[in-house]
């Protein structure tokens, strides 16, 4: 087969790109408008081609802080550096975005478009927050630039992926109206809800992907054999990582076991692979009590903490009544609960799940749970890395549907 080449539009830090890169497609260009996503694409991408010349050790270099970021950037070709496009995708920009990446197409043909616009705008979560459920929000309609992308390049197959409220965002307005523009654009679509967990990741995470074929011919969506095992969230996902306290960074600390066989098999972590971003937020002594509460809840009674069940000089949130499960534990003895964007602004929901270790998960622990490998490098502020983490999709889910793609074309 030819090489199969894809674009990635709200590319994030490549979550999604990743598991199509690792099945064999050529990234044509990836679209981005976050600063510290973008320079994590590029970082990635440097990742990839020094893989292939079988240079990795300039790679780790970088790692390890023995050359700089400038250093590592200049040993990757300039052309592939410039195919990651920091722009918003707007009706103004986009001709300059055409225009970017007809660059370095050439004569190729692009064979899939993939990508999800930002789900603020149809996340429950969102709608619930909003005075207005979001209904004058722009991102509403982002899918119509996405489309303009399949207007103008014509791929033979899209991937669209986003949040399991977009089904209901406008009583599935949103939704109907998507599959109507794809159908003018001269494809059939089909979607479905998939589980991360069913694809190896370990964690409860439902995603919508809509996946569109050029042609009025329908065809079966694929379908997946499930991946989920017996395995355990700190058993197998967090067992060999230094234990760290609450304000406590890692870098460059070695690991304290062998990788576990859910880390080996999942390519999570490699013999050449080089600890970082394993660093806890501080905590404050208030948050250090209700963690402590919510552990206890769950270690001695097996169930979570509601928020008005805290002690009243500890409910410092003037609202009492929504967002009950605010401070949330990860299961240690099976999957955690789908890890969010928000968790950049705090950890609550996130709460490491040990009782002589009261702090939210570290972000080489976020990226775990998203089955991001440990060589997957985050650009930017511990701030940065996690938002980049919970806006992704896992990996491994996008291995196992870049897989399908391929057997579709």
């Amino acid at each position: 087969m030819s090489q199969l080449n894809y674009i990635d539009l709200f590319a994030g830090a490549g979550g999604l790109s990743e598991g199509f890169i690792r099945k064999g497609f050529h990234p044509v260009a990836h679209v981005e408008m976050n600063k510290e996503a973008t320079d994590t694409l590029k970082t990635r991408l440097a990742f990839h081609h020094l893989s292939e010349k079988k240079k990795l050790s300039q790679y780790y270099a970088y790692l390890k802080k023995e050359i700089s970021r400038e250093d590592l950037w200049k040993m990757i070709a300039e052309h592939l550096m410039q195919s990651v496009i920091n722009d918003e995708i707007t009706n103004k920009a986009k001709k300059k975005i055409f225009s970017q990446i007809d660059e370095h197409l050439d004569s190729k043909k692009v064979d899939v478009i993939i990508g999800g616009p930002p789900c603020q705008a149809y996340s429950i979560a969102g709608r619930s927050r909003d005075p207005d459920r979001m209904k004058g929000d722009k991102r509403n309609y982002l899918f119509r630039y996405y489309a303009e992308f399949l207007r103008r390049y014509k791929p033979k197959i899209f991937v669209f992926e986003n949040v399991l409220g977009l089904i209901t965002a406008g009583n599935n307005r949103y939704l109907q109206q998507m599959l109507k523009l794809f159908q003018e654009l001269g494809y059939t679509a089909e979607f479905n809800v998939l589980n991360a967990a069913d694809f190896g990741v370990l964690q409860k995470r439902e995603r919508v992907i809509i996946i569109g074929k050029k042609g009025n011919r329908k065809f079966p969506y694929p379908e997946f054999e499930s991946q989920a095992n017996g395995w355990k969230t700190k058993k197998d996902l967090f067992s060999d990582l230094p234990v760290i306290k609450a304000g406590e960074n890692a870098d460059g600390k070695t690991y304290t076991k062998p990788a576990t066989e859910y880390l080996k098999q999942h390519n999570i972590r490699n013999d050449d692979s080089i600890l970082t971003f394993h660093v806890a937020r501080p905590i404050n002594e208030i948050d250090r009590e209700i963690y402590s509460i919510a552990l206890n809840k769950l270690f001695h009674e097996n169930k979570p903490l509601l928020y008005k069940e805290l002690p009243s000089r500890l409910q410092t949130h003037s609202n009492k009544i929504s967002f009950q499960n605010r401070f949330k534990v990860i299961n240690p003895h099976g999957y955690s609960h789908t890890v969010v964007a928000h968790i950049s602004s705090d950890g609550h929901y996130y709460i490491y799940p040990d009782l002589n270790n009261i702090r939210s998960i570290s972000v080489r622990e976020t990226a775990r749970i998203q089955s991001f490998p440990d060589n997957y490098f985050f650009e930017g502020s511990r701030t940065a890395a996690f938002k980049q983490i919970g806006n992704a999709v896992p990996p491994l889910m996008a291995e196992s549907i870049a897989g399908k793609i391929k057997l579709l074309l």
